[in-house]
């Protein structure tokens, strides 16, 4: 079942300037892993950004489930689908990690004795129970990387969307979240990974959309 489809996607930071993608067509279907790949300044993160309608397509929809999604909130967008940014450290604002877990809960309504089984069995799947309390940006980075993972699915989203995500890791820490979205995936998570790393989850991708110059061809493995 195709639950994200991009057609005829164009975008433009400005009308007088280039677009920075052009006429992007893919889909997304229930269970996938997909890897975005392309040069730096290709157009991936912008992608990301009309994905998860923090931009707006200059041409073309993204339709989510079917509904266009400049018909659906952000937080409807949110819900559905969980956007790891490539500098985790920017989506992690407020005062103790705990908090952090626990904001999307809050905003959307839950309370009380949920929230808090919510986050404690989030700190204990991405080991982070010894750090509840502390402030995320004292966290390594690949804590915060796993807090920022913790935090989007607290919304249990049906796509995980994962800028860059072994960015500034080390081998080991690289491997610890090669094996966290591995256990995701397998359970049930649809996955879509913009990395350099062509390594990276290699035996997972059953397809790859690789954009050059703003242009997007899709690859089957």
């Amino acid at each position: 079942m195709t639950i994200l489809e991009v057609k005829d996607v164009s975008f433009s930071y400005n009308k007088n300037e280039p677009e920075v993608i052009k006429d992007i067509n893919f889909r997304v279907k229930k269970g996938d892993c997909i890897a975005i790949r392309g040069p730096n300044g290709s157009g991936k993160t912008t992608l990301a950004k009309v994905l998860t309608r923090i931009l707006i397509p200059t041409r073309g929809c993204v339709l989510l489930e079917g509904k266009d999604i400049l018909n659906l909130t952000l937080a409807d967008v949110g819900k559905k689908i969980g956007y790891v940014m490539q500098n985790p450290e920017r989506q992690l604002f407020l005062p103790t990690v705990e908090e952090d877990i626990g904001f999307g809960l809050r905003q959307m309504g839950f309370e009380g004795s949920k929230v808090e089984k919510k986050i404690d069995k989030l700190l204990d799947f991405f080991g982070l129970k010894d750090h509840r309390k502390k402030p995320p940006f004292i966290l390594s980075r690949g804590e915060q990387q796993r807090l920022a993972i913790a935090s989007v699915l607290s919304l249990e989203p049906e796509i995980l969307l994962l800028d860059e995500p072994t960015t500034g890791l080390d081998p080991l820490r690289k491997r610890k979240v090669e094996l966290l979205l591995t256990g995701l995936y397998h359970k049930g998570t649809t996955l879509i990974v913009i990395s350099h790393d062509h390594n990276f989850l290699c035996n997972l991708f059953n397809k790859v959309v690789y954009i050059n110059n703003g242009f997007a061809r899709e690859e089957k493995l």
